[in-house]
This record gives structure tokens, sequence and C-alpha cells, in this order.
């Protein structure tokens, strides 16, 4: 039996500006990134997308940055990882005040942007990360990178971990994405995409932008709802997974 969980980050609004297509996003995932307040997202909107995860039955998880809201938190920041770790700490604390309030528990933990990015090759980095997850709550579970130092920093500290792999972008042979910078890096057909997300949870391989097979692992499939064509593709690739046999579940429920 094959299970693995739809993820999509949400929350990303902040004052007058609205990102994303929650509301029509939401209806489609297992389980939700919500941003914190640092490279998105507001007190009100994380309220209000808590509260609606809670209404549709999806599981909550934070979505920490970097403090830079100008740059979404897509710009790589230099810090140590004592301001990294804090900085981990300060939004999981924010986010699990909506949980509380909203009655909900918080299940996951996962890095937003240039955070994710420059920690799935950074092991000290990671293990701020990690740390910071266990020392706040240690019964979260630390969504990250599959095959990067996420996921083996957080194994060390002792946290359950979900392997993350991402249905629309291009991996390179040692598992790690084609950076945006480089042509290739999306996948625009929606068939193809599709195609390569089901090879991944059911063989656990990915065909490197270089042609080399790279063996993964699939708990949970990132999916992006930023526009009406994106949302058009959370709702294909949900219903290919269930034609395929594959079971659609919160991350708590496969790792």
């Amino acid at each position: 039996m094959y299970k693995v969980d739809l993820n999509s980050d949400l929350g990303e609004s902040f004052g007058a500006y609205t990102i994303g297509l929650d509301k029509e996003v939401i209806a489609h995932i297992s389980s939700a990134n919500v941003a914190c307040g640092y490279h998105a997202g507001d007190p009100l909107v994380m309220d209000a997308t808590v509260a609606a995860a809670k209404e549709a039955g999806v599981a909550v998880g934070a979505h920490p940055g970097y403090p830079d809201l100008i740059g979404f938190g897509r710009r790589n920041i230099a810090c140590s990882p004592k301001d990294a770790k804090a900085y981990v700490k300060y939004q999981l604390g924010a986010l699990q005040a909506f949980c509380r309030a909203n009655g909900v528990k918080m299940q996951h933990c996962k890095p937003h942007g240039a955070l994710y990015n420059q920690a799935a090759k950074d092991p000290l980095l990671a293990q701020a990360i990690a740390e910071a997850v266990a020392e706040v709550d240690p019964d979260l579970i630390l969504l990250g990178l599959a095959n990067s130092f996420l996921i083996s920093e957080a194994e060390k500290t002792g946290l359950r971990t979900a392997s993350e792999v991402f249905a629309d972008r291009a991996y390179q042979a040692d598992g790690s994405l084609v950076p945006r910078s480089k042509p290739g890096a999306v996948i625009h057909d929606k068939d193809e995409a599709i195609a390569r997300t089901v090879r991944m949870v059911k063989e656990g391989k990915v065909t490197a932008i270089t042609g080399e097979e790279v063996p993964l692992k699939a708990d949970s499939i990132c999916v992006h709802g930023d526009n009406p064509s994106a949302v058009e593709f959370v709702k294909n690739i949900r219903a290919r997974l269930t034609e395929e046999g594959v079971i659609i579940a919160p991350i708590r429920e496969i790792v």
C-alpha cells in the first residue's frame, strides 16, 4: 500500500496584499505549511489560516523563514546557526499560539525558501533548525528535502522526519533541486510532472536533469497554488495518485 502527504505553503498574504489561492488549494491537500510572519504572513492571516485548515481537516505545520519580508524569504542571508536557531524558535512559538487558540495540534515544521535550501546543504544550519524544533516541541515532525542534511541532522536530534519531493521541479544528480536560475529548473508540462511524481512515490526514484537515476524517499509532495493553473495541477495530481492506488494522508499518519 502506498501512502503520501500533499503539502502546500499557505498563509503568505500580508496586510492589504493577497498572495496565493489558499481557499482553493486547501480542499486538495493534507498538510499546510503556514507562514509565521518573517518572510510572509501576519497575525490576522496566521489565525485565519489555522482556522481554515482546521475546518478543512488539514494538518497544520509551521513554515519559518529568514526575516525578509521584502525578499519573501528567498534571499540567502548570512547568519550564524545560533541566530537561525532563535529565528525558528520565535516563529514556532508564534504559530503555536494560534494553533492552541484554535484547538489544533501543530504537526510539523518545514523551513521556507532560502533557509530551507541553505540548510539542505549546510549541516550546521540544519542542526540548528533541528535543535530549535526539538527544544520547542520534540513531537513535531521536521519536513525537509529528501536526501538532505535537514533530514539527517533532524534524525540525529531524535526528531521524526518526513522526506519531501517536488512535483514540478527538476533534480540534480546529487538529489538537490536544480536552481531556479538555471534552464529546465521548473517542469511546465503537467503530464510529465505528474508521471514523475507517481514514480517517486511508487518506485522511490527520479531521473536527474543530467539523466542519472536518483533514489529518494517520498513521504510528502510539495504542491503550489499561487495561480489558477497551479490549483488545477494540485487537483490533477491528487486525482492521478488516487487512481494509482495511493492514499493521501497527513504526515503524522505516514512517518
